[in-house]
């Protein structure tokens, strides 16, 4: 019998350093008002195409949650660590978690379980 593994993440990159960014902003990496890396020094950083990194940022601009101010930088907007973290608890939750609690109740894992092992 086979075991499953995580499969490879086949996103598209600037979705991957979306989530990077978007992460970073909820964990507090950038605070609001924060400036965030310029696109060339986070591109160069992650290993990635500028324009890749910067249609990563042209989303978080488009959903209102960065502003720019022309020739000094990306500032993270007040809010959207918690616009942020909604949206992905609501994801979650809408994606993420039915499978796996279908799979804990096949495996008879009860969820104390977990918060034990932590």
């Amino acid at each position: 019998m086979a075991l499953k593994h995580p499969m490879p993440d086949n996103r598209p990159v600037y979705l991957r350093l979306r989530e990077q960014i978007a992460a970073a902003i909820i964990e507090g990496r950038y605070g609001e008002g924060a400036m965030l890396p310029s696109v060339r020094a986070f591109a160069a950083e992650q290993g990635a195409n500028p324009l890749t990194v910067a249609k990563a940022y042209q989303q978080f601009q488009a959903d209102d949650l960065i502003r720019v101010q022309r020739g000094v930088g990306m500032f993270v907007r007040e809010g959207a660590a918690e616009r942020l973290r909604a949206a992905e608890r609501a994801a979650f939750l809408a994606q993420e978690w039915p499978p796996i609690r279908e799979r804990l109740v096949r495996l008879g894992i009860a969820p104390a379980e977990l918060f034990d092992r932590a």
